[in-house]
């Protein structure tokens, strides 16, 4: 009996671990965010979901980080263990009959490696490039300084943020926890359909006084709506120190099962 016991234990790890498809550590967060009609992204809303608003307003966040210790299924991959990866992205909720769940959708996820962003596009549609990318980072006692970059036709884009004073928890209520506390992630697919997939991670240490520097062509790699707002300066800057992540197996909703209600914004 305790053997079949252990037997079963095991069989249920098994499947705990399966359903982990990446696990890594996501650092050195510069999170920028800016205001939008919401008209602009409602094209963009994956079906079963809908537009998640702070105090009404749309949003679309540009984001900064590093992907350290990556492992796929488990496998670490040489030379696809640590690199930046930055994304413009915005945030949508999706009704379930026992929770509301809260979002993301990705507008360009940029990267710097070829493999990594084969695979996103053919497996999940997601948007990523491949294209060269740099990261620099400081952290003292009193003070921060971060920056990421891309090289597009033979040209460097990127932004920088600056912090001042120590990071801090989350303040429940505030912005920063409702941009940084979305841990779904949706995917529209070719056929119209949608991917959903669960982020894990613990609530993060903020900055949440960020000063942002922009340089180079953002109407360039994000085209011409997007960049104007990008280069119009943002509505607010953290940094957030990251954590451990655990990334579960996406899987496609059947929207009809479960019709999406519209509920209230933030």
């Amino acid at each position: 009996m305790a053997s079949a016991n252990q037997s079963w234990r095991h069989m249920l790890r098994r499947v705990g671990e399966l359903r982990r498809f990446l696990k890594a550590e996501w650092r050195d967060l510069v999170i920028a965010n800016y205001r939008v009609p919401s008209s602009l992204l409602e094209p963009l809303v994956p079906r079963g979901t809908t537009l998640d608003l702070w105090n009404g307003d749309a949003l679309v966040s540009l984001v900064g980080f590093r992907f350290v210790d990556t492992r796929v299924l488990g496998l670490a991959v040489p030379l696809h263990r640590d690199f930046p990866e930055v994304n413009l992205r915005f945030h949508v909720r999706r009704e379930t009959p026992t929770e509301v769940r809260r979002g993301v959708v990705f507008v360009r996820e940029l990267v710097p490696r070829h493999a990594i962003a084969w695979m996103a596009r053919a497996l999940y549609n997601e948007p990523y490039r491949a294209l060269p990318m740099r990261h620099r980072g400081r952290r003292h006692a009193d003070s921060g300084h971060w920056q990421y970059e891309w090289r597009e036709r033979g040209t460097w884009t990127g932004f920088a943020a600056s912090t001042a004073g120590p990071s801090a928890p989350l303040v429940a209520g505030s912005k920063a926890e409702f941009i940084t506390e979305h841990y779904w992630g949706y995917t529209r697919q070719r056929d119209g359909g949608t991917v959903e997939y669960h982020v894990q991670h613990p609530r993060w240490q903020v900055w949440d006084r960020g000063v942002l520097e922009v340089h180079g062509d953002l109407q360039r790699t994000y085209g011409e709506p997007f960049g104007r707002v990008l280069h119009g300066g943002p509505d607010s800057v953290f940094v957030a120190v990251g954590s451990p992540i655990t990334v579960f197996q996406p899987q496609r909703l059947d929207v009809t099962r479960h019709p999406v209600l519209t509920g209230e914004s933030h």
